[in-house]
């Protein structure tokens, strides 16, 4: 049975990716992104976010069956905060509503293997507060200090950690609806192109997501990974961070962490 569901990053990498897959088997594709898609809007700031859910919502028709989280991004400033987290989380919690009246219901977003490398905590504790301006405030001071590389891994462990502590709440799994995230190693995007384009840049990438199985991976490779967790097929995995990295986390993690 055809499904509608809402894909954040919807114009590029993995989100254009997931989109597409859904297209081709039936399924109608709410695309959000910046421009080129369905809702154009920025989830970097609140009013943005708004906008999003309220267009999405309109767009849905009454019906949504699913939600993606793909939008992010991984410059060295505070917008990965803005919008990996604050972004994603908000545009989620925007649309369950309309989710929870769905037959099978479900939720995912993307996290990262970066999640596991060092963070900066003041910056992952306000964003757990949910207490944006703290946030930024703290991501301020890590950017500007020239630390600005541990903000995108303390957007994407918050939002990790964000989604363990949600999943099992009336809400979402009370609502009956599974709430999983997909953790890419390097994955050939747009947003990663200056890092293949850069050879310095390739070897420090290289050595901080080793990638012992198959090496790199188009951004196909995650969506199929998401397409399954959204599926009606998916009826008791939740609170999952499912590390598609070509087994760059067990690389890098002690066996006895799993």
């Amino acid at each position: 049975m055809a499904r509608t569901i809402a894909v954040s990053g919807a114009a590029s990498g993995i989100g254009e990716a997931l989109s597409t897959i859904l297209r081709e088997s039936g399924d109608t594709v709410i695309g959000i992104d910046l421009h080129r898609t369905d809702v154009c809007a920025e989830l970097g700031v609140p009013d943005g976010r708004a906008r999003a859910v309220e267009e999405t919502l309109e767009k849905a028709g009454g019906r949504l069956d699913a939600a993606v989280a793909c939008a992010g991004v991984s410059d060295f400033t505070v917008t990965p905060v803005r919008v990996n987290f604050f972004g994603a989380v908000e545009l989620l919690e925007g649309l369950r509503h309309l989710l929870a009246e769905a037959e099978a219901p479900r939720a995912a977003v993307v996290a990262s293997i970066s999640g596991t490398h060092p963070v900066d905590d003041d910056v992952v504790r306000a964003c757990l507060d949910r207490d944006e301006p703290a946030a930024i405030a703290a991501a301020t001071k890590v950017e500007e200090s020239g630390a600005g590389g541990l903000l995108y891994p303390s957007s994407k462990s918050a939002l990790a950690q964000w989604l363990r502590r949600a999943c099992t709440t009336p809400e979402w799994a009370g609502a009956g609806i599974p709430l999983n995230a997909i953790a890419p190693g390097v994955v050939r995007t747009p947003m990663t192109r200056p890092l293949f384009e850069d050879a310095a840049m390739l070897e420090i990438m290289k050595e901080a997501v080793p990638m012992p199985l198959n090496g790199h991976a188009e951004p196909e490779v995650i969506a199929e990974a998401l397409r399954w967790l959204v599926s009606p097929a998916n009826t008791h995995m939740t609170g999952q961070v499912v590390y598609v990295d070509g087994g760059a986390e067990a690389t890098l993690r002690d066996p006895a962490h799993f």
